[in-house]
């Protein structure tokens, strides 16, 4: 295997003090706090907050490429509500369904995706309307809900392969050593257990496909 020294950087994970460096050919390489793998944003930290803010901010580049269909006031909004969930919310959905999220980062992703369906509907937060009515009548669900869908279908597929499968033992791993003084950082796997909780299924439950996605499915009004 060759490796292109220019190209090379390497990232560490909750970096401690006293950390080692990467050198190849006796160099020094350069080291990054964040890169992109496969379209998504990984953080040193363990954060996915700027993963969020892209998210959004793909779901407002979809939302501009179809504004002269969501804004125009000749076309029903039974259409609009059927474009936006076709072209802006899979662009917002991206890559989601591998993020722990926050309460606070899922709040981020539902109140860029309100101003988009007002936007569409020609309707503006002078007029108080509830956003459950926007979003009944637009005929789309809550983001919140949509991510979990996605989040826990992921979750299924990963835990009907065999054990061998690098995913399945990547959710099963368990790192040695302790975890950092402070309040503890949310893991993937805290967000799927309450996933589960809130939908009354079980891990035992994903073993049936047909089972499973029926449990965890949320349709949009």
């Amino acid at each position: 295997m060759k490796v292109s020294r220019s190209k090379t950087e390497y990232m560490c994970v909750n970096e401690r003090e006293g950390s080692g460096t990467v050198r190849l050919q006796g160099e020094e390489e350069k080291k990054v706090q964040e890169f992109k793998c496969l379209g998504s944003t990984v953080q040193s930290n363990g954060e996915c907050g700027k993963e969020v803010k892209k998210q959004v901010q793909a779901g407002y580049n979809g939302w501009r490429k179809v504004s002269g269909v969501l804004c125009d006031r000749k076309i029903s909004v039974r259409i609009k509500g059927k474009v936006y969930r076709t072209v802006v919310k899979p662009a917002m959905l991206y890559g989601l369904e591998t993020v722990s999220l926050r309460k606070r980062q899922e709040s981020e992703l539902e109140v860029a995706e309100l101003k988009m369906l007002r936007f569409s509907l020609g309707v503006t937060r002078l007029d108080r309307i509830r956003n459950e009515y926007i979003r009944g009548t637009a005929h789309v669900g809550r983001l919140g809900d949509k991510v979990r869908e996605t989040r826990l279908r992921w979750f299924g597929c990963v835990q009907r392969r065999e054990s061998e499968y690098i995913g399945r033992r990547m959710l099963d791993m368990e790192l040695p050593g302790r975890r950092q003084r402070g309040r503890p950082k949310r893991r993937y796997m805290d967000g799927i257990n309450e996933d589960m909780k809130l939908v009354g299924a079980s891990v035992e439950d994903a073993e049936d496909r047909d089972r499973w996605r029926e449990m965890i499915r949320c349709g949009d009004p």
